[in-house]
Parts: structure tokens; sequence; C-alpha cells
């Protein structure tokens, strides 16, 4: 028996410790590529649904929706000043698959403060999470972005089901808080006032999907050269 003596007990504690170190060598690989993987390189902004129907005249409005594009918009002049990669996602109609600022309805258009300019990614979407039946990861693994920020539209939804996913998929994630916006939700006979939805959504999101900012903090520390 291997046990039996003291040789076999020296030869069973040499096996395991190596089968130890080296269960620890492939753990701290790993941890080491997924932490390659959202840190290296440059981010990559999301702006999830800044679109007109989620504005005073839309089918949906959101509270405070102005205040969040403006501040959207300030993410994104950063963006394209530091020539940062930058992904418009669009919610689209049924039935319609290609995006852009001439699709139908004028209601599923982009807002004009965060449409996209030329050569820059539109990827328009079907479901809440911007990464269901989308080439949006594709997008993403071309970029080899260090990192994704996500703004947009709304809050408890859209802009949550993309910020879990992505971080499901390994990527470090920063919401700017600012920059989103949500709408008073009905449960149970109750109305949840939309502060009180956007303060949960981003309490839930903060330290385990993401890490959210103010806007102020966000322009702070993405200035480039100084």
């Amino acid at each position: 028996m291997l046990g039996a003596t003291p040789g076999g007990i020296l030869m069973f504690s040499s096996l395991r410790i190596t089968v130890l170190s080296i269960a620890f060598v492939f753990a701290l690989s790993a941890a080491w590529a997924s932490e390659s993987m959202s840190d290296s390189g440059r981010p990559t902004l999301l702006i999830i649904d800044i679109q007109e129907f989620y504005f005073e005249a839309g089918a949906i409005p959101l509270d405070g929706s102005l205040e969040a594009a403006d501040a959207a918009h300030k993410v994104l002049a950063r963006f394209r000043a530091n020539g940062w990669p930058i992904i418009h996602v669009q919610h689209l109609p049924k039935g319609t698959d290609t995006p852009g600022q001439d699709v139908q309805p004028d209601s599923y258009r982009i807002r004009p403060e965060v449409a996209p300019q030329s050569g820059e990614v539109v990827v328009g979407k079907h479901h809440a999470n911007a990464f269901r039946e989308t080439d949006l990861l594709d997008r993403l693994r071309a970029f080899e972005p260090g990192g994704l920020v996500i703004v947009g539209m709304q809050t408890h939804m859209c802009l949550e089901a993309a910020t879990r996913a992505a971080a499901d998929l390994g990527y470090k994630v920063t919401v700017v808080g600012e920059a989103c916006a949500t709408r008073d939700l009905s449960f149970a006979g109750h109305v949840v006032p939309a502060a009180q939805v956007q303060a949960s959504t981003l309490a839930t999101l903060d330290g385990t999907y993401s890490r959210v900012v103010s806007l102020e903090d966000y322009l702070r520390e993405s200035q480039v050269g100084e």
C-alpha cells in the first residue's frame, strides 16, 4: 500500500503538492487571461437605445431623458476626441433588420445628440439583451477592447441586460450613471418612481456587474495626455 511506509507517505505528499501546484498554475493563468482581456487596449463605448421613442413626444418617455442624452453626448465626444472605438446599439421595429437613421418609423431613429458618424459601428437588435441574436460580440472582439463603457436607455431594461451580459462574458464594465434614464414602474398595485428604479438598478449593477461612476469622474479619468 502507498501509505503503509514512510517512503510511501512521502511519495503521496509529493504527488499531492505537485497536483495542487499544477492546479494553481492553471487557475493563475486563467485569471491572468481574463484580467488581460479586460484591462489591455482601449475601452469601447456602447450607446444603448438612445432613440426618439424615449423622449417627450415618444411612446415611452423616460424621466430625465434629455439630461441623460446630454451626458451621453459628453461621453461620446470624449471617445471621439481620444480616437477610441464606439458602437451604437439601435432597437429596431419588427420586420426591420438594418439599423440606421433612415429606419421607419421615425421614432426608432437615434437621437441627434448621439447620432452615429460615418465609420462608427451601428448594431441593430430586437431583444433587450444587445448580445442576443446580433453580431455585437464579434464587433467587440474585432476591437479587442480594454473594458466597456456603457450608457443608454432604459436603465432597468436594455442597459442592465447589456451590462450583465458583458460582465458574464468577462469584460470589465463601467456605467456612467447620469448618462442613462428610466421611468416609473408598477408592481402589485404600487408605483415605483423612476428615481427609485434608477437608484436600485445602478446599486444592483455597481460592484458586481460593473463600476458605476459619475459623469464628472469619468470625464476626469478618461483624459488623455493630461
